[in-house]
C-alpha cells in the first residue's frame, strides 16, 4: 500500500512529507530528488518568491546509507523566507493581530476557504491553499520516480502552448516516439518546450501579459513511457487507472482540464479512426503485444495496455493579477474597487507540467506496488519478472 501526506504553509517554517509503501532496498539519491525541485522552480514566467527559495530536501527518516528501510521516508523542504514571516506565521499567540487579509481575490480559494472553516482573516487559508504545496509533491514524485526508474519507467513532460501560442492542431510531436536528444531540447528550452520558434514566441507572449499586468495560462502534456500491461483495474471505479491519473493530474492548482490520449478531439470521429489495432510479435527479441496507433493514450478499461501513457492538462492563467480586479471585503461584506496584491508568476505552465510530471510518478507508482508488492525491491524484482513473463508467453523465470 503506498500513501503520502504533505504539510506546511507557505511561508512557515518549513513543508514536511511522509511517504509510505516504498520497499526496502531501492537506491535513493537525494540529488535526483533535488534535481526536480530545481525544475520546478524553473521555467520562463516565473517571480519573485524563486528568487528567495533553493529547494532541497532534508531527509529525516526511512533511509540509510543511500537505501530505503522500508519504513515511512519523512522528507522535509526549509521554507527561506520564513525569516521575514515569524511574527505573522507565529504558532504562538502574538501580542497584537498583525495586519489581516480580508480582501478576497477572484480566483483563489479566498472565498470558499474562509467561508468553509470559518475564518475572517484569509491570510489562514492562503498559506496553505498556495502553489508552493507543490514543492511537496515534487519531491514525493521524485522519491516514486526513483522506483519506476528502477523498472525502465521514464516520465517527461513538455509545454504544448501559453495562452493563444502554441503548436498548430495535430502539429504537436508525438511524446511517445520522442528520442532522448527532443527531450534534451525540452530541457533546455525556458518554456520547456522543444520547438525553439516557438519557445521564443511563448516568451513574447509572457512578456506582454507582464507589460499588461495580466497571467497567461496554457497547456502542457507529459508522458510515461516503459509502463507494463496491467497497471490499474476495470473491476471498481476508483481502481482505473485513467481516473486516477486525472484525479492527480485534476489536483495541480491551476488545472481546468485533462485528457488522456486523443482526449476530447476523439469524441467527433467514427470509431474506426479511434481505436488502437492491437497486434503481437512472438519473436524472441520480438515487441509483444503492441498496438498500431495510441489514441487511447496507454490505457484501456482503466488498465494501462503497454503504450506510452499520454495527457494533456490545460491550466488556467492564475488568478493573481498585478492589476487586481474588484472585491468584497470578508469581514465587512463591503464591496471594493480592487483586491490586494501579492507578488507572484505571470505563467506557471512549465513549472506545471514538472509538477505533472511528479503527480503522474505518484499515480504509477502507487498502481505499481498495488500491482506488483514485495516489501523488498528484490522482492518486487522477481514479482515483476515473473508477471513479464507470463505476458510474453514463457515459462516464468526459477
Amino acid at each position: 500500500m503506498f500513501r503520502f501526506l504533505t504539510a506546511g504553509e507557505s511561508h512557515g517554517p518549513c513543508l514536511t512529507m511522509i511517504v509510505e509503501g516504498i520497499p526496502a532496498g531501492m537506491p535513493f539519491d537525494a540529488d535526483a530528488v533535488n534535481e526536480q525541485l530545481r525544475r520546478r522552480q524553473g521555467g520562463y514566467g516565473r517571480g519573485g518568491r524563486m528568487k528567495i527559495e533553493r529547494d532541497q530536501i532534508e531527509t529525516l527518516s526511512g533511509v540509510r546509507h543511500g537505501h530505503t528501510l522500508g519504513a515511512p521516508i519523512t522528507l522535509r523542504i526549509e521554507n527561506r523566507d520564513w525569516v521575514n514571516w515569524q511574527e505573522r506565521m507565529s504558532a504562538a499567540p502574538v501580542a497584537a493581530e498583525t495586519e489581516p487579509v480580508t480582501r478576497v481575490r477572484p480566483g483563489h480559494a479566498d472565498l470558499t476557504g474562509a467561508l468553509k472553516y470559518g475564518h475572517d482573516d484569509v491570510r489562514e487559508v492562503i498559506e496553505r491553499a498556495s502553489s508552493r504545496e507543490t514543492a511537496a509533491r515534487v519531491a514525493v514524485g521524485g522519491v516514486c520516480r526513483q522506483l519506476l526508474a528502477q523498472f525502465g519507467v521514464a516520465i517527461h513532460s513538455h509545454v504544448l502552448s501559453v495562452a493563444e501560442v502554441g503548436y498548430a492542431p495535430n502539429a504537436a510531436p508525438d511524446p511517445g516516439a520522442a528520442d532522448a536528444a527532443f527531450w534534451e531540447r525540452v530541457e533546455a528550452s525556458e518554456m520547456y518546450c522543444a520547438d525553439e520558434e516557438l519557445t521564443n514566441a511563448m516568451i513574447a507572449r509572457i512578456l506582454a501579459g507582464k507589460r499588461d499586468g495580466d497571467t497567461c495560462g496554457g497547456v502542457f502534456e507529459v508522458v510515461a513511457t516503459g509502463a507494463p500491461i496491467g497497471l490499474g483495474s476495470y473491476s471498481q471505479w476508483d481502481r482505473r487507472l485513467s481516473a486516477r491519473i486525472g484525479q492527480a493530474l485534476m489536483s495541480i492548482p491551476s488545472a481546468k482540464g485533462v485528457e488522456i490520449g486523443g482526449g476530447f478531439g476523439l469524441a467527433a470521429l467514427p470509431g474506426s479512426q479511434v481505436h488502437d489495432v492491437v497486434r503481437y510479435d512472438a519473436a524472441p527479441e520480438g515487441r509483444g503485444w503492441y498496438h498500431l496507433t495510441n489514441h487511447a493514450g496507454g490505457i484501456e478499461g482503466g488498465v494501462s495496455n503497454g503504450e506510452p501513457i499520454v495527457a494533456r492538462v490545460a491550466l488556467k492563467p492564475i488568478p493573481s493579477l498585478a492589476h487586481p480586479l474588484p472585491a468584497v471585503d470578508v469581514r465587512s461584506g463591503a464591496q471594493v474597487d480592487v483586491t490586494r496584491y501579492e507578488r507572484s508568476d505571470v505563467c506557471v505552465v512549465p513549472a506545471a507540467g514538472v509538477v505533472g510530471e511528479a503527480m503522474l510518478a505518484i499515480a504509477l507508482a502507487d498502481a505499481w506496488i498495488e500491482k506488483f508488492g514485495g516489501d523488498s525491491l528484490d522482492e518486487m524484482r522477481r514479482n515483476v519478472a515473473g508477471y513479464l513473463a507470463t505476458l510474453r508467453r514463457e515459462a516464468p523465470p526459477q
